[in-house]
């Protein structure tokens, strides 16, 4: 199993801009340091808890700094960029990266962010996605169109006409590496991946929504000429590990992972409906679940002996592995090291002895 992280990144609402981009910056270059094979980061343009609005700029400013991990943002919401400027803005990355950058895509989920760009809901969302896609590959092809859609006209220019002295606009390699992630069960994004050979990025709400990412993704994939196993698949769930489960419990349950789950991540996942997916004891109410529950339930949280159980137990409920664990990036700005210790431990004494 190979190893990544998710900045969405969930650091408290009252750290500033800069400490919010410093520690992105600062988690990049440690998991590279450690051996995490990826750093994806997200793009909210309202929200507190998720504040990095330009997940490029922790990008560019991870790119000098790392020698080996991979970048890609998680994701650019496309119906908030017009798809001809965004398309040459992550094929420029992709150049400077030379094959260490992914894009992941979404449509957006939260009415804030629509609310910013004058949508008065998010229900075009979808088709707007769909177009944007439709011109970004067309922009990296790199060959003369014109383009009237139903949201946005695009074009590109003729290099070859008098004057024109155009660069190389194409993504590094000649391809992009896309990306989508998916969290309900059916996940139209999930599904939509496997159209295209895409990443698939499951959140973690429950094992019987990820198999059913599994099984649709792969059934999908085989449908469309792909063949994907696996391996291919990446799964964001909270990992802590420490030399002894106690520190371990207490790094989660009393550290940004326990704060963040407390303010801000219980209730949204109450509000999506999906908390009850989280909780292997049905008969346990919403409102006892607390971050002890989460820690012994939820979250996998131990030694590197138990989290290597753990995730041996875990394997054998989804029916077998899959490729890529991305951990997300909690609000351990003030006290740093154990939470680095967990990332290094996680990717040199877990992940190594895990299939």
């Amino acid at each position: 199993m190979k190893v990544g992280m998710f900045q969405t990144p969930f650091n408290r609402p009252e750290r500033d801009a800069t400490a919010v981009f410093d520690w992105a910056i600062r988690q990049a270059v440690v998991a590279d340091e450690v051996g995490f094979t990826e750093c994806w980061v997200g793009e909210h343009l309202t929200l507190d808890w998720e504040g990095i609005p330009c997940p490029e700029l922790v990008i560019a400013g991870a790119a000098r700094l790392t020698k080996n991990i991979k970048f890609g943002p998680l994701a650019h919401l496309l119906p908030y960029h017009h798809p001809s400027t965004l398309a040459i803005q992550t094929a420029w990355l992709s150049q400077i990266l030379k094959g260490r950058y992914m894009l992941g895509v979404a449509a957006g989920a939260y009415p804030t962010d629509a609310a910013l760009m004058g949508f008065k809901d998010i229900s075009t969302n979808h088709d707007r996605m769909f177009e944007a896609i439709e011109i970004l590959e067309k922009v990296w092809n790199a060959e003369p169109f014109d383009y009237e859609g139903k949201y946005w006209n695009a074009g590109y220019p003729d290099p070859t006409s008098p004057g024109a002295h155009m660069r190389d606009t194409r993504p590094y390699g000649g391809e992009m590496p896309m990306a989508m992630t998916g969290l309900s069960s059916p996940s139209p994004s999930i599904n939509f991946a496997a159209t295209r050979g895409w990443i698939p990025a499951s959140v973690y709400a429950g094992n019987r929504f990820l198999r059913t990412h599994f099984e649709d993704y792969a059934r999908i994939a085989a449908e469309n000429g792909f063949k994907r196993d696996r391996s291919c698949h990446r799964v964001v769930r909270d990992v802590v590990v420490a030399e002894t489960d106690a520190a371990a419990r207490d790094l989660a349950i009393n550290g940004g992972l326990g704060l963040a789950w407390k303010e801000y991540l219980k209730p949204t996942y109450e509000r999506f409906g999906i908390l009850d997916e989280l909780m292997p004891d049905k008969s346990i109410s919403a409102a006892d679940v607390d971050a002890e529950y989460l820690a012994d339930h939820v979250w996998i949280v131990g030694s590197p002996d138990t989290v290597i159980k753990k995730f041996e137990n875990w394997f054998d409920e989804l029916g077998g592995p899959f490729g890529t664990l991305l951990i997300y990036s909690h609000d351990f700005i003030d006290n740093p090291a154990p939470w680095e210790e967990s990332m290094r431990l996680l990717a040199q004494e877990v992940a190594p002895k895990l299939p």
